[in-house]
């Protein structure tokens, strides 16, 4: 490799000498440089343990800078070499660190030497190819510093320049961030140069006055929260921190609020100002702006230096979300983006979790009837969907325990006549037979609530009851919500023992209906009506009964699995039998 080594000096040399004299036609020149350039790079990444071979592409990379370097060198030639130069010495950013530093180095002479606007366009470009085509995250590495030099050198329309170089930076950093390790040197160096843009564009924005400065704010803001998410995905918090330390300190600069953020309000805001009435697409290049809104308090709540840093008052915050129910609905609808996601680590969902709970706790404001829930309806669903995630598939035995809380303190939040609705509609979008055991529960448990209101003799209760005396869950909804289980829809009995918990939830909840109903001679959900009896006992409980008694039957032999299925069955088959016993009597009282 030495021997090579003293080869491809001469070479390149010859190349060079033959570039600067190409003022008229250089493009062949060029191509045979970027082609030498590449071979120089494939020995170097086909074996990175090669010393040889990084001195080799550190030695080139040093003849480039020298050359482009020279005062005599024609600026025709520069201009010509400045469209592909950038992106080919960028690649050699993966090799080595001094050879990411001459990289940097060889396009900061370029935006030196040429036009910034040109500039800009030019490295663009080289970050603008398909992701899968880029080989190493090395190679972003000197694009976006150089983009950070770039920002400083634009004379004019500064705004509109960088709002289009921001969703290309972004979608670049998002694929190169998600394969690094946090104990990757090059995991710290992508992110340096993530922060380097940020400064850059703060730097820009002191220097301009009225609107523009107003609208380069904005795009700053989402730029930092689009950051504040993509640094916190698949990292570990201790890794993360420092950078979210930086990313809180543009908060005062850019005017983001916790309680703006953590509502959304003020992300709304800045969008609008971004990307006006008609480029709502331009948003789809930030999609997680709103996950690094939610994650900005979150990294507050869990660290007290975080919120030094963005110059907040979390307990004040806090405390308006407890007092305020309508920001406290939005606060939870963005938590959503935390606690749904696949890519952050249970550290922040735990946070997340412990914030609800925060927020929930104590003497919280009670419910405006003159507010407009349905507006907040489907946020909450899904965050209440995401709460269902960490209650499932957390492995932290303490984390499931606080989610449920968290869980059973949202639906409470939710104002009783839309709580069924959100009730049966996360009962039919789930797929975890356990999950609607619970879900079923709760169901049970607020009929239960009701039915004291309606004929407890605590006098609150009944002041309370009277205010509202409509029932709201005590409806035929109820038998709907217990066939869909006992008769699914796509036909025929439910699945054993894959539907076993949701099947005796179910069972569970049809026989305290009957009682109930019976024993207070009611009719309040149609029940204990002749024909709804007939319907339950024809469609629901015999067909139960058949399949219930055919599998205990044919595992009564097999000694392997019979005591599983009589865990799992004795209970179906005990609250089976006696809500045929109920029917069976109620039928009965018809006929008498």
């Amino acid at each position: 490799m030495a021997d090579r080594l003293q080869q491809s000096s001469p070479l390149l040399q010859e190349i060079l000498n033959s570039l600067s004299k190409s003022v008229d036609q250089p493009q062949s020149s060029v191509s045979e440089l970027t082609s030498f350039l590449d071979s120089v790079l494939d020995a170097a990444l086909s074996d990175p343990d090669n010393e040889n071979a990084e001195t080799n592409a550190f030695q080139a990379l040093t003849e480039v800078h020298n050359f482009i370097s020279s005062p005599s060198l024609d600026q025709a030639i520069i201009d010509s070499i400045s469209f592909e130069l950038p992106m080919a010495v960028s690649k050699f950013g993966g090799v080595s660190e001094r050879c990411l530093e001459f990289a940097e180095s060889i396009i900061d002479r370029f935006i030196s030497l040429c036009s910034p606007r040109d500039m800009l366009s030019i490295l663009c470009e080289a970050l603008a190819p398909p992701i899968e085509t880029i080989r190493d995250s090395g190679y972003v590495a000197p694009l976006l510093n150089g983009l950070s030099k770039v920002f400083l050198s634009l004379q004019r329309r500064h705004f509109e320049q960088v709002k289009v170089a921001v969703p290309i930076i972004v979608k670049v950093l998002k694929a190169r961030s998600l394969e690094l390790e946090d104990e990757d040197p090059k995991f710290k160096n992508l992110f340096d140069r993530a922060m380097s843009i940020a400064n850059s564009i703060r730097a820009v924005c002191v220097k301009l006055e009225g609107g523009a400065n107003d609208k380069l704010r904005a795009l700053l803001g989402l730029y930092v929260l689009q950051i504040m998410a993509l640094v916190s995905m698949n990292h570990k918090v201790s890794s993360s921190q420092p950078f979210v330390l930086q990313l809180s300190s543009f908060f005062p600069f850019c005017g983001l609020t916790y309680l703006g953020v953590i509502t959304g309000s003020v992300v709304d805001i800045i969008s609008r100002t971004v990307v006006g009435e008609d480029e709502d697409d331009y948003m789809s290049n930030l999609s997680d702006v709103k996950h690094g809104a939610s994650l900005s308090v979150i990294w507050g709540h869990a660290s007290d230096e975080v919120v030094r840093a963005a110059e907040e008052d979390l307990a004040s915050v806090r405390d308006e979300l407890k007092n305020n129910q309508t920001k406290r609905w939005q606060a939870v609808g963005m938590q959503k983006h935390i606690l749904a996601s696949v890519t952050l680590p249970w550290e922040l969902k735990k946070h997340a979790i412990n914030f609800l709970l925060c927020v929930t706790d104590g003497n919280i404001s009670h419910y405006d009837e003159h507010e407009d829930f349905s507006s907040y309806m489907s946020s909450i669903f899904a965050a209440l969907q995401a709460v269902q995630m960490v209650i499932i598939y957390a492995s932290d035995t303490v984390l499931r325990k606080n989610a449920f809380e968290a869980f059973k303190r949202i639906l409470a939040d939710i104002p009783t006549s839309q709580r069924f609705d959100i009730l049966k509609a996360l009962i039919t979008k789930s797929d975890s037979s356990s999950m609607i055991a619970i879900l079923l529960d709760i169901v049970k448990g607020e009929m239960h609530k009701e039915s004291r209101h309606r004929l407890g003799n605590d006098e609150v209760l009944q002041a309370e009851y009277k205010s509202h005396p409509h029932t709201v869950l005590w409806t035929p909804n109820v038998l709907a919500l217990v066939e869909m289980i006992l008769r699914p829809p796509e036909g025929g009995p439910p699945s054993f023992p894959e539907d076993s918990d949701a099947v005796l939830s179910a069972l569970n909840l049809y026989r305290f209906v009957l009682i109930t109903e019976s024993t207070g001679k009611t009719n309040y959900t149609g029940a204990v009506s002749r024909s709804n009896l007939q319907k339950a006992y024809n469609e629901w409980l015999l067909p139960l009964r058949t399949v219930v008694t055919a599998i205990m039957a044919e595992n009564k032999n097999d000694c392997d699995i019979s005591l599983d299925a009589f865990c799992t069955l004795n209970p179906i088959e005990l609250v089976l039998y006696r809500c045929i016993e109920l029917v069976e009597d109620q039928l009965k009282q018809h006929s008498a």
